[in-house]
């Protein structure tokens, strides 16, 4: 039986312990290498998926580790920026953090409710989904490369507001295949 803690698998885990680095470095104001850390686990992120892909070795391991990864990276990330730090010239507003953990929150309770009331059911990432993930990565890397500068920026205020968009529609849209799914079951 091949291992489940294939290359991929490994550089996801790589991800996992670069989230409590990064969360630290941010902490105590060392935002340059805060930022390195984050972009690294970013690109952390498109090589694993390049590399189980290409080898055709996706596993069930990868396919839970990998979005797990991603959901903590990103809400340590908006946690962590949405903390009143005195560092900090850009903060993410309290309300887009709760709504975007409440969102992720929600999918898992609905994917599990779904799968205890009517048996397993698989439910694919949405295009909505894809595109509020990078929202929040965009939004993150803006929001401490101007916090890297020490300089506030309308363009933070910008992506706050595109993730907001990009939560509801996305969230929206999660609710309305949930309940399409079990129309049809």
């Amino acid at each position: 039986m091949p291992s489940a803690l294939t290359p991929a698998n490994q550089i996801t885990l790589l991800r996992l312990a670069l989230i409590p680095a990064f969360a630290l470095l941010l902490l105590y104001g060392y935002l340059g290498s805060a930022l390195i850390v984050f972009i690294v686990a970013g690109a952390t992120d498109a090589l694993d998926g390049f590399i189980a892909r290409r080898s055709g070795q996706k596993t069930t391991l990868g396919a839970w580790l990998d979005p797990m990864a991603d959901k903590l990276l990103l809400t340590t990330t908006f946690v962590v920026l949405t903390l009143p730090l005195d560092h900090l010239a850009n903060r993410l507003p309290v309300w887009l953090t709760v709504l975007m953990i409440s969102r992720d929150v929600g999918i898992v309770a609905t994917v599990a409710i779904v799968n205890l009331a009517v048996g397993r059911q698989t439910f694919m990432p949405s295009i909505w989904g894809k595109i509020a993930t990078a929202t929040y990565i965009l939004t993150g890397v803006v929001t401490l490369y101007f916090n890297y500068l020490k300089h506030a920026s309308l363009v933070v205020d910008f992506f706050v507001w595109l993730s907001l968009a990009a939560t509801l529609v996305s969230g929206l849209h999660y609710i309305w295949r949930a309940t399409r799914s079990r129309e049809h079951l």
